[in-house]
């Protein structure tokens, strides 16, 4: 039977993305979800996934209905989450099994759970409660919202987001290979909170070694993602930022396995399969996201494999006349500007969907 779904269902499921979206950057690596519950078209109590760890979105929208004295209410009310509720024990109880405790009248769900602990088994549960379940309500909005938790699940890879700045004229560094200032202070405010948004973040031998750069998210309020640097043979300077300790590091290699406080290093075969191998890597250590930064060569290396799943390009107004230049879009030109960041002109490309995946 097809979904039939009225304009104040598209109205509490917006309330509940917007929910799920607060949690962006702290819940990885479970999804972002929002919760909304409404009793005659008004909301009773909503709340969403705080942090990783942390009660469930449908937990806290429960808690808040029944704190304001609707408990009651809660079994003639329809359930607006952003993704299907969990059927398993994790880190807290199934909310599948709370939903059927109070015996709530219905359930609508914008996105299938494609963990496979859950994949159906949390909507089964609900029906054969008695619980009326519609799904694919604002399926697409859902998705972009947790481009990354999908990505990760579907194609057991992380979600990569190719980053980097460059002149009006095309170049990224001077032509000695070392760094050029070249975003505005508003542009770098905003790429430091984007790395409170990620898992982790990536540069190669060459920019760690000339931009020394500490990788953290100093100028945003929020976690810093997990440092990864690649060094075939491990010819880095042990005293440079990347190696202090103060965050999680990972440097791929390939000459040893070997742990020092926050630093770890991983023995990799630099070949044709690097970077297949490595993401690989990274999806078994439950990094969902990976911003790479740079160099040009390593970016465009992820680009020539059609490895990634969203470029942001900073492009300033000044110009160098010569330098290092910038990677090359192998996707075709790059599309109007999105928006102006200080004096920058800010690019985003979305690719529709993940272009490599790794199967099951």
């Amino acid at each position: 039977m097809p979904n039939s779904f009225i304009s104040d269902d598209y109205a509490f499921m917006r309330r509940a993305l917007q929910l799920a979206a607060l949690g962006r950057g702290r819940v990885s690596p479970n999804p972002m979800v929002g919760c909304v519950i409404a009793h005659e078209g008004r909301v009773i109590g909503e709340g969403w996934h705080r942090k990783y760890g942390d009660w469930h979105a449908e937990v806290n929208a429960v808690s808040e209905a029944i704190a304001k004295g609707h408990e009651a209410l809660l079994c003639q009310s329809t359930v607006y989450v952003t993704l299907e509720p969990c059927s398993h024990f994790g880190k807290t109880p199934p909310c599948a099994d709370l939903l059927v405790k109070h015996r709530v009248q219905k359930v609508i769900i914008c996105n299938h759970d494609p963990n496979p602990l859950v994949a159906g088994k949390g909507i089964q549960k609900l029906r054969e409660a008695g619980i009326e379940v519609e799904t694919g309500l604002l399926e697409a909005e859902g998705r972009r919202l947790n481009a990354r938790f999908f990505t990760f699940m579907e194609h057991r890879r992380p979600y990569i987001i190719l980053k980097w700045a460059e002149t009006a004229d095309g170049f990224v560094g001077d032509e000695h290979k070392r760094p050029l200032a070249i975003s505005s202070l508003p542009s770098r405010v905003l790429s430091h909170r984007w790395r409170t948004e990620e898992d982790a973040i990536l540069v190669g031998t060459t920019t760690a070694q000339n931009d020394n750069p500490q990788l953290n998210a100093r100028l945003w309020a929020g976690r810093s993602p997990v440092r990864i640097v690649l060094d075939r043979t491990l010819r880095l300077s042990p005293s440079l930022h990347l190696f202090d300790n103060t965050q999680q590091t990972l440097c791929y290699n390939t000459l040893k396995n070997e742990e020092n406080g926050q630093t770890t290093f991983v023995q990799l075969d630099f070949d044709d399969f690097f970077l297949v191998n490595l993401l690989q890597d990274l999806h078994g250590r439950k990094i969902q996201s990976l911003i790479v930064e740079g160099g040009g060569e390593v970016l465009q290396s992820f680009l020539n494999q059609g490895l990634y799943d969203e470029i942001r390009v900073f492009k300033s107004p000044h110009c160098v006349g010569k330098g290092t230049a910038a990677p090359r879009l192998t996707q075709g030109s790059n599309p109007p500007p999105q928006e102006k960041n200080g004096e920058d002109w800010l690019y985003i490309t979305y690719i529709s969907k993940p272009l490599v995946g790794f199967g099951s």
